[in-house]
């Protein structure tokens, strides 16, 4: 699923390096020789196959930037002819493989392209907000779908292709006035997931507590119908199973990789938990409050126990898990109303993209070894707190159908940045986004840059961690290593 959402020949590509692999067992040198390639050059295919696995697809997962195998056209041609499956590497999937463009994944134009909307007719901005406008009034959520546009004549066709076991003949359509025609048409990625329903339901029988069994079912039912809502109601679930031995995320999550910021590339994470890193986790989101009362839109003020209106009143502690660098799910009213899970994958974070060896521009050659060694620490404090107090604070100010709202509409919050009252709030039906469309992804996590960066001055923050002014690595280090740690990670 991940592959068909990076780029139209990743699934070709991948299928054809595993079947190398098989052929050869393993013995690269065999195939050397019966395909009458050259070593050095089966030494870059070797590279660029492991930085394709790594990336599960041909384009960067940090940068969305495209990489290419250093070869050549009949080199790859020659490996083909040992492939068991060389009829499917045909001539167009080879020259995407070696072609320089599109060199990134985006909006699709003559540099870049974008498989949550595939197929030879591009799509522009305009287009995609309208049939998210035509989603938005058939009450279903985008995070599982992708939009192929395509002519009938000369009317436009957009087919969202629903995420689902289940498939409709025929599909749903929606005509639009002065628009074009919008169908929705269930069953993409329907053949993996109806492989994953399977083990879901295997899984079931060895579920430890009625919760995870009640999740999975809801998990497994959400994949055969393709509805969100049901998948959100897996998710409410799984919130309340606090801290099981082993963790796990599924589904349709992060939307960082459409252009559009509203569409999820699948995912699925299995991991054991880490019983010490997991307690001071813990210890933290059960004072988180403390530190969200100096959070500067907080300083100062008397409301909600000093957290101030922009917070919800009662903060529930949520989960804590030392796994990996996220704040789940992603849809802001569990978030708000239900809760959210923490989850930091800290063996992922320890090689996290540079080596020793490699100098970094903005770092001088002086204070290179300091750098190493402060990095990890700094990193490490900088997503936690970018998860927790960044992605976990806030509130969204809404007016409710029946005309309440979650906040004192007679005395209305003062906006931090003009002192006046606040004069716009979330209507009901507007959603976060639906309402900041491509740039949602960008402004939630800019915010939680912030309050990452901005709390690494805390020394109280610092010392739950065992940071002080006296330890080998001080507050201070963690501190001044912030932001040099940031720009590294800008330039890899």
């Amino acid at each position: 699923i991940i592959l068909r959402q990076v780029s139209p020949e990743s699934t070709a590509i991948f299928d054809f390096i595993l079947d190398l692999h098989r052929v050869c067992n393993g013995d690269w040198g065999k195939i050397t020789a019966h395909a009458g390639v050259s070593a050095h050059e089966m030494q870059y295919f070797l590279e660029y196959a492991a930085v394709f696995l790594g990336n599960v697809g041909n384009y960067y997962g940090h940068g969305d930037q495209k990489f290419t195998p250093n070869v050549s056209k009949e080199f790859v041609r020659r490996l083909s002819s040992v492939s068991t499956l060389s009829p499917d590497l045909d001539e167009d999937t080879i020259e995407n493989t070696l072609a320089q463009y599109p060199r990134g994944l985006g909006f699709p134009s003559d540099t870049s392209q974008s498989s949550y909307y595939p197929g030879e007719t591009r799509m522009t901005r305009e287009e995609i907000f309208t049939v998210s406008e035509v989603l938005n009034d058939l009450s279903i959520e985008p995070e599982n779908t992708r939009i192929l546009k395509s002519k009938d004549g000369p009317r436009a066709v957009y087919d969202v292709l629903q995420g689902s076991v289940e498939e409709d003949d025929p599909p749903l359509e929606v005509k639009r006035p002065g628009f074009g025609l919008v169908r929705i048409v269930r069953g993409d990625h329907s053949k993996e997931l109806r492989q994953i329903c399977d083990c879901l339901e295997e899984a079931q029988k060895y579920a430890s507590s009625p919760l995870q069994q009640k999740y999975i079912i809801e998990l497994r039912c959400s994949f055969v119908s393709g509805s969100i809502e049901t998948y959100k109601d897996s998710q409410r679930t799984w919130i309340k199973d606090l801290e099981p031995p082993v963790e796990s995320i599924f589904g349709f999550v992060e939307p960082y990789r459409d252009p559009f910021g509203i569409r999820a590339e699948f995912e699925g994470l299995v991991a054991i938990v880490h019983k010490h890193e997991t307690k001071t986790l813990r210890g933290l989101a059960e004072n988180s409050a403390k530190f969200i009362k100096r959070l500067p839109w907080a300083i100062d003020s008397i409301e909600n126990e000093g957290k101030g209106p922009f917070e919800k009143t009662s903060l529930d502690a949520p989960g804590f898990t030392s796994l990996y660098g996220i704040n789940v799910p992603n849809f802001n009213d569990i978030r708000q109303d239900t809760g959210f899970k923490n989850v930091m994958i800290t063996n992922s974070m320890t090689d996290n993209g540079s080596e020793e060896h490699v100098p970094i521009p903005c770092i001088h050659p002086s204070e290179a070894e300091r750098f190493s060694e402060h990095k990890p620490h700094a990193y490490y404090l900088w997503v936690v707190f970018h998860e927790l107090l960044g992605h976990g604070t806030g509130k969204l100010l809404m007016e409710n159908s029946n005309g309440s709202f979650n906040f004192d509409i007679q005395n209305p919050p003062i906006n931090p940045l003009t002192n006046r009252p606040i004069s716009s709030w979330y209507r009901p039906g507007q959603t976060w986004t639906g309402l900041f469309k491509d740039i949602v992804t960008s402004v939630d996590e800019c915010r939680a840059e912030c309050v990452g960066a901005y709390l690494m001055s805390d020394e109280e923050l610092l010392g739950t961690f065992g940071y002080t002014d006296e330890t080998n690595i001080t507050c201070k280090d963690c501190e001044q290593w912030t932001m040099p740690r940031f720009s590294e990670m800008l330039m890899l």
